[in-house]
């Protein structure tokens, strides 16, 4: 029986978990929740996540929202198949990644999210670009990436010389990133920039892109 992800293809969120989904080989239906007729915040939907936010993941009894628990559970569930992104079999390299996993939840989202929301997405909703918030955001984004060049000098990946949800993670807020003027903060960090263009060449980042297009119904 196929999951089921309620959401948008273009919503980082949304794609966070597709890039999963995709990597683990998973039978999924996706079914679109309509933002501006309100969907989500309707007592149906709102019965699945109380926050009123998109994605959820319905397999079978369980239901499931917040896409990084959900990212976690399907390849914890789907192990066996597609690309390992927790090192079930190495007790060192799971810990590493579930270290990493947490520095792009606690310090590397919250420093980009905001740039990506105010430059893409608030001229969607008629509001003005902050530029204050921005640039605020730009000097922290900026010295999480001194770390992570650091860091990506030393191994090929976060957690080290393999491909794992900690790297994963990073995807669809850089993929929209990458859109805007300030990309050179990644490009000009040439371990950042192999990291970047290395994780987003991925045949499920690749295939996860193709819907991610703001303003998408």
């Amino acid at each position: 029986m196929a999951v089921k992800l309620h959401g948008l293809a273009m919503s980082s969120c949304t794609a966070l978990v597709l890039s999963c989904i995709h990597e683990k080989g998973v039978d999924f239906e996706l079914v679109p929740v309509n933002l501006s007729a309100g969907q989500h915040k309707q007592p149906p939907f709102l019965a699945k996540n109380p926050f009123g936010l998109i994605p959820v993941l319905e397999d079978g009894d369980l239901t499931l929202f917040e896409s990084r628990a959900i990212s976690t559970y399907i390849a914890e569930k789907f192990k066996e198949t597609g690309h390992d992104l927790m090192r079930h079999n190495n007790r060192n390299e799971a810990a590493l990644v579930k270290v990493w996993a947490e520095v792009e939840s606690q310090n590397y989202h919250p420093a980009i999210s905001p740039i990506v929301y105010q430059f893409l997405v608030a001229p969607l909703l008629g509001q003005n670009p902050n530029q204050e918030i921005i640039n605020t955001n730009l000097e922290k984004l900026s010295k999480v990436l001194d770390v992570y060049e650091a860091k990506l000098s030393t191994t090929k990946y976060l957690a080290g010389d393999f491909y794992s949800l900690a790297d994963l993670h990073h995807f669809p807020s850089t993929y929209y990133f990458m859109k805007s003027p300030w990309a050179s903060l990644v490009n000009d960090r040439p371990h950042v920039k192999a990291w970047w263009e290395d994780i987003s060449s991925r045949p499920a980042s690749v295939k996860v892109a193709e819907g991610m297009v703001l303003g998408q119904k």
